[in-house]
């Protein structure tokens, strides 16, 4: 009877820990899981060109007016502002 009531008891402890090492094992998995999806999230994306400054820039990052894509908005207006003294002055 000393031995069956031993046994369960190593039992239960062996269930126990090894409940605890599957829980540690998940929550580092999901850590990792996460951190991984970040940095994908910042790795994706294709890469588009400043018009006037011939930079690539990530599309997310970008700014697009009238199909031309620009690294800022101080370049978008330098290029649409040269734009204009071009067909003005023409």
């Amino acid at each position: 009877m000393n031995l069956l009531i031993i046994r369960l008891i190593i039992f239960a402890v062996l269930f126990y820990v090894g409940l605890k090492l599957y829980g540690m094992y998940r929550q580092h998995k999901l850590a990792r899981d996460e951190q991984h999806g970040a940095l994908k999230r910042h790795e994706g994306g294709q890469m588009v060109r400043c018009r006037w400054c011939d930079v690539h820039v990530p599309e997310t990052e970008a700014l697009r007016d009238h199909e031309q894509w620009f690294c800022s908005s101080a370049h978008r207006d330098r290029y649409f502002q040269e734009q204009q003294d071009k067909n003005g002055g023409a």
